[in-house]
């Protein structure tokens, strides 16, 4: 284990001077200091791989210092080999108990022996570090699956099945609590023409311009999903039907008035907007249904618009 910097903290000069001579002649940078101050600031300014402590020290109880090293963040995971001429059972146990040493060993120690020690708790600390690596690993791999997952994989938008659980939940708190919720679902106009004369690719580009109008049309509270084909769907908590109407209008400008990237004419949206409190919605799956069926009134009076669920009625908006 070339290059290991160990950190000896050691009173006595003499009984320094030999450990650090036998370790540097074994491949190990020694740095020496004489108190726990000192052993503080070296270890909060340089990195170390391992620490060798003398627990009885002039200024600072080695054991203190020993848990301060391990308490602290910059310093939790170095090694700790207590050197202590106190060798009782119970000296022991409280340094690696109590203290967090990671092994101790009586004065005067045998050099041979102390190298070993010192080679084992590197060791330990080299598969504890390849260990944490591989965990951090494993991690950020379950995340992307947990992202692949719940995201349409074309928008970058959440996906259908996303949603439903995500207003299942918000549902629920809303009736809990006595609070609005709006659904808005979003259907692009005449969207197969593009497709048929433009060609997919450009119908995919449309896709993903639209998706983020509609995000930057909306707060981070909400939630705006592709519900599947070129209809998506947005959930509004704690929002009126005024409230939400005001979002749909914002969006039906902000998509027709949109210069799209390969297109050379406007494209416009229909939305159906449906809100509680509303006697005939109950659930969630209603709240959804109610929004689609204005929806479906929104395209057959002549698209381009918002229609309001109102029970058996709807409002035109535009």
């Amino acid at each position: 284990m070339s290059n290991t910097r160990i950190l000896l903290v050691e009173d006595d000069r003499l009984q320094a001077e030999t450990t650090r001579n036998y370790l540097e002649k074994a491949g190990y940078e020694i740095v020496w200091v004489e108190n726990g101050m000192s052993a503080i600031k070296s270890a909060k300014a340089r990195a170390f791989d391992l620490i060798v402590l003398d627990l009885v020290l002039p200024d600072i109880d080695g054991n203190q210092l020993c848990r301060w090293l391990k308490n602290t963040k910059d310093t939790e995971d170095i090694p700790i080999i207590i050197l202590s001429a106190k060798g009782s059972m119970k000296e022991k146990v409280f340094g690696l108990e109590e203290a967090g040493a990671d092994d101790y060993l009586p004065k005067p120690c045998d050099a041979s022996e102390l190298k070993a020690r010192i080679y084992a708790c590197l060791r330990t600390k080299v598969l504890r570090d390849e260990l944490r690596k591989k965990n951090l690993q494993l991690e950020e791999v379950l995340s992307k699956m947990e992202t692949l997952a719940m995201t349409d994989q074309l928008t970058g938008l959440f996906n259908r099945r996303h949603f439903e659980s995500a207003i299942v939940k918000e549902f629920s708190r809303t009736v809990r609590y006595g609070n609005p919720i709006s659904c808005l679902m979003i259907d692009i106009d005449h969207f197969k023409r593009i497709n048929d004369d433009y060609g997919h690719h450009t119908g995919d580009e449309v896709l993903k311009e639209i998706s983020q109008l509609m995000v930057g049309c909306i707060r981070e509270a909400d939630t705006v999903a592709r519900w599947g084909g070129e209809e998506f769907i947005i959930m509004l908590p704690e929002t009126t039907k005024e409230s939400a109407l005001q979002v749909a209008s914002r969006l039906l400008t902000s998509v027709s008035t949109h210069k799209f990237a390969l297109l050379s004419k406007q494209v416009t949206v229909s939305l159906g907007l449906a809100s509680i409190p509303e006697p005939s919605i109950d659930s969630s799956e209603k709240l959804i249904a109610a929004s689609d069926r204005a929806l479906y009134e929104a395209k057959a009076n002549g698209r381009n618009r918002v229609e309001v669920y109102l029970g058996n009625t709807f409002s035109v908006c535009r």
